[in-house]
């Protein structure tokens, strides 16, 4: 069939008015994105963007969404995503106090251990529904002494062996460790690992601040204070040095001038032992009479080793406590960005797949988790559960189609879409996006340390459409907050797509 050029012309002008109109809010967001990664504050930067259709897989916006990035925080939704999925969200932690040896006439002739099966909840100040730190101890007083025990010859034991010695990612740096974010993951946590370190502020400048109290008391916990006054409203910027099991602390960096004090929260050396002695002490005021001293398991496993024994006596219960479902574990880890309760789900994920409450473990499991649900691994570097390893690596890509794989399960998205704070809504995020038409329609989970701000999350455009989306910004110029104001923008784009 022959057809006059004209008319073809014609036909053609159609065809291309309408695809530029059907494709008008893709170029606009499309050049949005071309305009954040050409700012000068880019010039050094690596930045990875994909935006994709939820119900279609089909690309909306990109940038570099195959390079491989530091994705700091945002990696916890594919940690606690596989938890929901692999331990379900009714799944509860346990801890069991229990003994060995013989019981006759109140007299305990053995041990009493903490048993602790990787709850990061355990006394939790934070986590609703948690009996803080008196109340777990008057608890297991109570149990004790319900139990007949009035005297213990042996020694009070916390056991967090469920979980391997090494307590964090080998690659976590040492400027973390110390800190409370920097709390690693024992198969028995207490108050998330942290004590508050109280001080009252310099005066003047060159006045330092004065260490005040501990809370709680963490016994043989010694600090060498080397922290310097800073001019008024400069913030904290101190940091505690310190390794796992090392009860010797340093304390750098500054905190501001004042009249008042300041707190600021440091990780337990050893939750173990730290439970076992709080314990011990409580039992005392108590009346149990007490003649053994407090350790861990780890300590006798090592004192059984160098003897030659091995075998492990019989314990019986004396009482189980539970941890919060799942689902409200998971909430606070993602809305809250709690570090500890995403390495105990990563290691808990390990030992449900595999029998190995590991680090490794719980990483082989988690990739092989999405690569069984179609997502390409490839350049998929995961170094903890968490984020806070620098070593971390992932594709804007393959971080989206989580997400939009995440979006599509019915069995685990309320309960996972419900954690993510909403940007510009009441909340951790209600400072972002307000006065815009984004607000309230992005929920993210956002990641930052030093040079790197990312996020990921679901938008809600104004056509209804639901976008899956992650952003990625390594070693970017200047501080971080301007580069979060650029990357809403983004946001509100997103809002706007048709």
């Amino acid at each position: 069939m022959n057809i006059h050029p004209i008319i073809l012309l014609g036909l053609l002008f159609v065809s291309n008015s309408g695809f530029a109109q059907k494709n008008t809010s893709n170029s606009q967001l499309q050049s949005a994105i071309q305009e954040f990664v050409s700012h000068p504050d880019m010039k050094y930067a690596s930045v990875g963007i994909q935006i994709s259709e939820v119900a279609t897989n089909k690309t909306v916006a990109s940038h570099a969404s195959n390079l491989s990035l530091i994705p700091a925080s945002s990696i916890k939704v594919v940690t606690t995503a596989t938890a929901l999925t692999v331990l379900g969200k009714d799944y509860r932690f346990k801890t069991v106090v229990e003994h060995d040896g013989t019981l006759t006439d109140g007299i305990l002739n053995g041990n009493l251990y903490i048993k602790g099966y990787g709850d990061p909840t355990l006394g939790s100040f934070e986590m609703e529904g948690v009996d803080t730190l008196s109340h777990l101890l008057d608890k297991m007083t109570k149990a004790i002494k319900a139990k007949g025990i009035k005297e213990i010859n042996g020694q009070i034991v916390g056991d967090g062996t469920h979980y391997e010695s090494a307590v964090n990612a080998p690659s976590w740096g040492w400027y973390d460790l110390g800190n409370y974010y920097g709390a690693g993951v024992s198969g028995l946590n207490v108050l998330e690992n942290l004590y508050y370190l109280e001080f009252q502020l310099g005066t003047t400048v060159s006045k330092p601040p004065q260490i005040k109290s501990v809370y709680p008391t963490v016994p043989n916990l010694y600090f060498v204070n080397e922290v310097q006054s800073a001019p008024k409203g400069s913030g904290d910027n101190s940091y505690i040095y310190g390794a796992p099991r090392s009860y010797n602390r340093h304390i750098r960096g500054t905190l501001p001038i004042g009249n008042g004090t300041f707190k600021i929260k440091g990780s337990i050396p050893d939750p173990p032992y730290f439970l076992a002695y709080q314990l011990h002490q409580a039992l005392r005021k108590a009346g149990i009479k007490t003649q053994g001293r407090t350790t861990t398991q780890l300590e006798l496993n090592r004192i059984q080793a160098a003897v030659g024994a091995t075998k492990s006596k019989q314990r019986t219960t004396i009482q189980t406590i539970k941890s919060p479902p799942m689902s409200e574990i998971v909430n606070r880890a993602n809305t809250f960005s709690v570090n500890l309760y995403c390495e105990a789900l990563l290691k808990a994920i390990g030992h449900k797949t595999s029998g190995k409450g590991t680090n490794e473990a719980g990483i082989e499991a988690i990739q092989a988790f999405w690569k069984g649900r179609g997502v390409n691994t490839d350049g998929w570097f995961m170094e903890d559960g968490s984020g806070l390893s620098p070593r971390n690596g992932i594709t804007a890509k393959q971080l989206t189609a989580i997400m939009a794989k995440i979006a599509k399960d019915p069995n685990l998205y309320p309960v996972f879409k419900k954690s993510l704070p909403i940007a510009g809504g009441a909340g951790r995020l209600s400072y972002m996006l307000k006065g815009t038409p984004a607000a309230g329609k992005v929920r993210t989970k956002s990641g930052f340390m030093g040079r790197v701000r990312s996020y990921t999350g679901y938008v809600t455009t104004t056509s209804g459409k639901e976008l899956a989306f992650t952003f990625i910004v390594n070693n970017h110029l200047g501080k971080s907050s301007p580069v979060r104001k650029k990357l809403e923008k983004l946001m509100v784009q997103m809002v706007n797509h048709e």
